[in-house]
């Protein structure tokens, strides 16, 4: 049997659903609206496809409303502003989501930027980033909150703790180091924050009690870079080649799983660890706007 426990991110993502299905059938019979989430999908990129899909079935697993706008990889970027600006005026749409990435020829950040800040059930809005640094409620980037809600329903001990955290995107690694450093529970840990130029890396990481890993690398954390008992929390998700999977591929974590889990206290898997709380997370965002909990 392994000493090690696995944070199984699938089935806590099943429980947190029942609980905000609960609370939607509540929000409507005291006569709410049903929240109302929408995603803008550019171009065919087969991961994103695979992610928005699976948003569209998780709202209709907790009675929300979801909608779906597709649009070419050729769009222009100024029509997709202009469906932007729909949507931040469309009063039945609660939240929405633009899928990254995004084609080449259409600046990300223009598109954050536009996005209204009540509506960025992403997290991502500097508004909200801003929010978030200052402890003041916000919609929080959805894999941060999903990992911070990991480690509080599985009572995992944060305060006082080392914390490192491998990988500074604004989407991951940023947003995890601000929120493992706030006053709060999770957090109040020190937190170190790793990249790609830290020299020494090993030695940074084997110094964690906590440490989670953003790279995108798939299978680049061995067992050398970690400590004995600490707790690993596996950001990435790659697709690798696998001609013995049906899809022709399979997910790969950054940390080498069956050689780094017998030296930690709790780890999580890929797949099945992180992903599904990323997208349990949007769904949560989308529950405090469609009931206005946070902006109203």
């Amino acid at each position: 049997m392994p000493v090690y426990q696995l944070i199984d991110g699938k089935a806590l993502a099943t429980t947190i659903k029942q609980e905000i299905k609960l609370a939607v059938d509540d929000f409507m019979a005291k006569g709410g609206k049903r929240p109302h989430l929408a995603a803008i999908l550019v171009g065919n990129d087969g991961a994103s496809e695979t992610y928005v899909n699976f948003k569209i079935k998780d709202c209709e697993e907790v009675g929300f409303k979801s909608s779906l706008i597709r649009l070419p990889e050729t769009v222009s970027e100024a029509d997709l502003l202009n469906h932007v600006k729909q949507l931040n005026e469309d009063p039945d749409v609660d939240g929405y989501i633009v899928q990254l990435p995004l084609p080449k020829h259409i600046d990300s950040d223009k598109i954050n930027l536009a996005i209204d800040f009540n509506k960025d059930v992403d997290g991502f809005h500097p508004i909200n980033v801003g929010r978030m640094a200052q402890n003041l409620p916000c919609y929080l980037p959805a894999t941060p909150m999903g990992i911070m809600e990991m480690l509080k329903r599985y009572n995992i001990e944060t305060s006082g703790k080392n914390c490192v955290v491998v990988g500074r995107s604004n989407i991951v690694g940023t947003p995890m180091s601000i929120l493992m450093s706030r006053k709060s529970n999770p957090g109040n840990a020190t937190v170190t924050l790793a990249h790609s130029r830290t020299q020494n890396l090993a030695e940074v990481t084997r110094e964690a009690d906590i440490l989670i890993v953003a790279l995108g690398k798939p299978q680049f954390l061995g067992a050398d870079m970690v400590k004995e008992g600490a707790v690993v929390i596996d950001v990435g998700t790659t697709r690798v080649p696998d001609s013995t999977k049906k899809s022709g591929f399979s997910l790969k974590g950054d940390v080498i799983f069956d050689e780094v889990a017998p030296k930690c206290s709790a780890i999580t898997p890929v797949p099945g660890g992180v992903g599904p709380m990323t997208r349990v997370s949007l769904l949560l965002n989308t529950l405090k706007a469609g009931t206005n909990e946070i902006y109203d």
